[in-house]
Order: C-alpha cells, then sequence, then structure tokens
C-alpha cells in the first residue's frame, strides 16, 4: 500500500469517529411536513462506484414519489452520475466531490461551499457510516435534515431490511413518519436505470449482430474487482456446464472496461465503455450470470432477469432483486444450482 493510500485509510478512520454523532440529537425530532413545501432536496451518497450509485435509485423513486414535483440534486464521486440518473428528469444539479481531496483542495472546498449556499428544503444521507455524507448533511442550511440511521430504540422489521438498496427507502419512510407523513408500506422501487425504448431498441440491434436472434440468450460476465472474482478454473468449469445444458441457447460474453476475460474470449462477446449501451444489449438478454460486480447492477437496472454469484460479498445486502433475479451463494451451492435458477428463469 502506497503512503498516500495509508494516508487516505486513517483520514477515513478518523472521519468515520468524528462524524459518528453528527445528527444524534436530531434523530429525535419531530414535527409536521407541508408535503407541498419540499420543493428542493439533496440526496448524498459520496461514492462514484457505478453500482453504488444504481442502488441509490430506488430512494430517489421514493422521493420522487412522495414530494410530486421537487428538484432532487445528487452528491456524489467521479464521473458516472450524470450518466446513471440522465433519464431521472427531477434530477437537477449533480454536485461531485474529487477523488483525491488532497490533489484538489480548492475544488473539495468549494463542493461544500455549493452545498452550503443551496436552499435545500430537505437533505438525506444516504450511508450512516458514511462521513462525508453527514457532514454534508449538517453543512446544509435545510429545515429538514435526515443523516441516514435510525434512533437506538427503533427497530423495523423487514425481511429484506439488510439490503443496501431498500433500507435507506425504510429508514427515510420512518423519518417522515415522525413529521406526520404517512408510510404506506408499498414495495420498494426497483433499482433503475431508465431506459428508453429508443435505447433498448439500439441494443438490441448491437446483440443481433453477435447471436442468432431466433435463440434465447444467456449473458455472462466472468469478470469482478478483487476477491470477488471467480477463477479461471472456475469459469472454464461453469462455461463448459453452461454449453452443455444449453445447446440450443445463445452464450454470449460481456466484457468488463479492462478488456479481460476469464474464458479466454471462447465466446462471442460485446466490448463497450459506454454504460448506456451496455445496459440496453443486456435489456435484451433472457438470463444474465455474473458474479456481484457493478454490470450485475446494470443488468438488474436494465430489468433483466439476473442471477447473481456471491462468494465473499454480503448475498442479503447486494443480491439482485425484481425481474425474476435470484442471488446465489456459491459457498454452499454448486454448478446444479446455478443451472436450476437459470432453468427457472428461462421457464417462468
Amino acid at each position: 500500500m502506497g503512503n498516500l493510500n495509508k494516508v487516505n485509510v486513517v483520514r477515513r478512520g478518523l472521519m468515520r469517529v468524528l462524524t459518528k454523532n453528527i445528527g444524534a440529537s436530531n434523530a429525535s425530532k419531530s414535527g409536521t411536513i407541508d408535503k407541498s413545501k419540499i420543493k428542493k432536496v439533496l440526496i448524498c451518497r459520496p461514492n462514484g462506484r457505478l453500482g453504488n450509485l444504481l442502488l441509490i435509485t430506488p430512494l430517489i423513486q421514493e422521493v420522487s414519489n412522495t414530494f410530486p414535483g421537487c428538484t432532487i440534486d445528487v452528491f456524489v464521486k467521479g464521473t458516472l452520475a450524470p450518466i446513471v440518473f440522465e433519464k431521472y428528469e427531477n434530477v437537477d444539479k449533480i454536485i461531485d466531490l474529487p477523488k483525491k481531496p488532497f490533489k484538489e483542495l480548492i475544488r473539495y472546498l468549494k463542493v461544500w461551499t455549493l452545498i452550503r449556499k443551496q436552499n435545500y428544503d430537505l437533505v438525506v444521507n444516504v450511508d450512516q457510516n458514511s462521513s462525508s455524507g453527514r457532514l454534508a448533511v449538517q453543512f446544509s442550511t435545510a429545515k429538514y435534515k435526515f443523516f441516514g440511521d435510525l434512533p437506538e430504540n427503533v427497530n423495523l422489521n423487514f425481511d429484506d431490511y439488510d439490503h443496501i438498496a431498500k433500507y435507506p427507502v425504510y429508514n427515510f419512510r420512518y423519518f417522515l413518519s415522525q413529521f406526520g407523513i404517512e408510510d404506506h408500506k408499498k414495495p420498494v422501487e426497483l433499482i433503475d436505470l431508465k431506459l428508453t425504448q429508443d435505447e433498448i431498441n439500439k441494443g438490441k440491434n448491437i446483440l443481433d449482430g453477435i447471436i442468432d436472434n431466433q435463440k434465447k440468450t444467456i449473458a455472462i460476465f466472468t469478470f469482478a474487482t478483487g476477491a470477488k472474482c471467480f477463477s479461471v478454473e472456475w469459469w472454464e468449469e461453469f462455461y463448459s456446464a453452461l454449453k452443455k445444458e444449453y445447446p440450443d441457447h445463445n452464450i454470449f460474453e460481456v466484457l468488463p472496461v479492462e478488456n479481460v476475460s476469464q474464458i479466454n474470449f471462447q465466446a462471442p462477446s460485446f466490448y463497450s465503455k459506454d454504460v448506456r449501451e451496455i445496459g440496453s444489449v443486456l435489456a435484451n438478454v433472457d438470463v444474465f450470470v455474473g458474479a456481484d460486480s457493478g454490470i450485475m447492477h446494470l443488468s438488474s437496472a436494465s430489468k433483466t432477469s439476473t442471477v447473481g454469484l456471491f462468494s465473499i460479498s454480503n448475498l442479503k445486502k447486494y443480491e439482485p432483486y425484481g425481474n425474476n433475479s435470484v442471488g446465489i451463494d456459491t459457498n454452499t451451492l454448486g454448478i446444479p444450482d446455478y443451472i436450476k435458477a437459470i432453468n427457472k428463469i428461462l421457464n417462468a
């Protein structure tokens, strides 16, 4: 680990300690919110990963549905947010925090000044453990501030509460209930890239140039970051099983930005650096299979039936949901179970 990385680890740890009690006194506040007065909202998720950005789309939809006509700014990192939220009409400003604040100190400080100057009516932090998110809520001048956590005596009992796309919505609903806004207990929205029909049609044209459009199609993504990535040997065995089980299906590989393949490019493949283009192609397949990754979440956000393979990640926290999707623990299940899950989707 380089010296700069070590400094960042220490910085993040120190920030968590310093910010963990920010907003504690706010958790017990109550009163009444006039929904018609909530016109401008800031949602804070200072993270730049594709998956994490997609996973806040249910909360954005929740805010939009609760406060019709409001505009939403999002406080994030990196450059992907304008692409992910491109079709969310009520998302206005993208406020992006520099990835390396020590190298871009002036820009870093301007972000906080911008948040301070905006006249937000409501500010919401998505991840209670995010020090930057908590600081943004505290630093804002909004009348209503939600720091992302619940009072100590509150336990929300939902079967799917552990999911990272869902518990921010459940927590937000509880927060609003303390201000007189009823929780109608509707199912949490799906993660959604909001692809247009034109995008989906273009994706089909691309896919038709790769596979036989008279057959059902299975997309695989053999890459993932770090320890989440299954070995070449693991994928060789699984790919062989797929070919044997589905001789009359298309099997093609979506390649990562690194342009590598754990099956040595044996299958027809598709490569793109355009997130929405990748999503548009995946929207036209019958089932997607891949390890926990941003592309797995992109598949889910494209409304594709998704089989997520989990070896080290928390399955309950990150598994795909909706559209017959399923998460599989590869530590306890094997290839016959993966095939069974795929068959269930294909035969639905």
